[in-house]
């Protein structure tokens, strides 16, 4: 049997996205530390690389990235105009390959083992939708060509911003031995400092456990981090991956200490959500709330249906019933999440079989 052709997988990353994209529109931000979203109490969105300098970073609570960069300026995010540009980004995708799966409104891989244009080399090509890019939006992209998609992930990060990097076969498995497991995409926090507590730091590291001592503490995880430590993946490029969750939060200007302002959180959150799910005819079996305290403290609470909420009355009912959960309250809490899981299109005939889910 022949063997398989080696693929040839594109990542490409936006420079620092929303930051950027806001940069270019206001010239007096240009060369300025800038933060997207980060209300007083709220969180940053996106930092610009001037930001970064400081170590303001994204999910940073906006009073510590001012307290870091008494210059920062903070500006609202415009998710309209995000979406225009992630548009024509993704028209640019599509003239060179079908083969396109988004990760976000900034990021996607492109598979381009066979390509519209019929170019040889995956690096012309990443050099020129970077151009393409730079030359339609006026902002700048980075992108990572590999024979895999986890590579290709890393390698993007390599020469950012406005750079590239290849990895090829041949030194993908030294590649990946020289690196810090934090930098790992799918390796968390959590996975990180239980990973080291076990002794393993590098991918040298990880490369020298036995699939059986990773399946023993990883579980099913065990069998992807023994792959991506000897430079594997086998994970395809799938375009138009169906969305699995939709969900809004809002962290609230004054902490709410009372149930009844909990409840009326919960009732202002879920707005969004049902929103979305009536614009696109999607319906959700499993419900989730997110509950954040003054001390940064998270929990949640899920339920699946087994039918999904008819209307928003009935998404507002269950979303309730669930915060209540936490009554009475021991803490104030400074930030409330609504969710939908388990989504599917409303016109189907039939809803796809339940799954299982625990507290996310």
């Amino acid at each position: 049997m022949a063997e398989p052709a080696i693929r040839k997988i594109i990542h490409v990353d936006m420079d620092a996205f929303y930051a950027s994209v806001e940069q270019r529109d206001d010239p007096a931000l240009r060369g300025r530390p800038v933060a997207v979203g980060g209300r007083e109490r709220g969180v940053v969105m996106a930092a610009s690389y001037e930001a970064r300098t400081f170590g303001v970073r994204s999910a940073m609570p906006s009073a510590t990235a001012k307290r870091m960069c008494p210059e920062l300026v903070f500006v609202k995010p415009r998710f309209d105009i995000y979406k225009d540009v992630s548009r024509q980004i993704r028209a640019i995708f599509l003239e060179y390959t079908p083969l396109v799966e988004p990760l976000s409104l900034d990021e996607a891989y492109l598979d381009v083992t066979t390509n519209l244009k019929d170019m040889p080399l995956a690096s012309e090509i990443a050099r020129e939708i970077r151009a393409r890019i730079l030359e339609q939006t006026g902002l700048t992209a980075s992108a990572g060509v590999s024979y895999n998609k986890f590579l290709a992930k890393l390698a993007s990060d390599q020469r950012k911003p406005n750079g590239q990097y290849v990895i090829p076969p041949e030194k993908g498995p030294a590649f990946v031995e020289s690196l810090e497991v934090g930098r790992f995409h799918g390796v968390g926090p959590a996975t990180e400092a239980k990973m080291k507590r076990l002794g393993i730091r590098t991918g040298a590291d990880l490369r020298a456990q036995t699939m059986e001592f990773l399946q023993e503490y990883f579980g099913k995880s065990g069998p992807y981090y023994h792959a991506i430590a000897r430079g594997q993946d086998h994970r395809q490029v799938v375009p138009n991956r169906p969305r699995k969750s939709v969900g809004s939060e809002t962290t609230f200007m004054q902490d709410l200490g009372r149930p009844a302002e909990v409840e009326a959180g919960i009732a202002s959150v879920l707005e969004d959500v049902w929103s979305y799910c009536e614009k696109n005819g999607i319906a959700g079996r499993t419900v989730t709330v997110k509950i954040k305290y003054a001390d940064f403290q998270i929990v949640t609470r899920s339920r699946t249906l087994l039918e999904p909420p008819a209307d928003k009355a009935a998404l507002e009912r269950v979303s309730v019933d669930l915060v209540r959960s936490i009554f009475p309250l021991e803490k104030k809490v400074r930030l409330l999440g609504v969710s939908l899981h388990n989504l599917y299109r409303r016109d189907e005939a039939t809803a796809p079989p339940q799954l299982t889910l625990g507290l996310v």
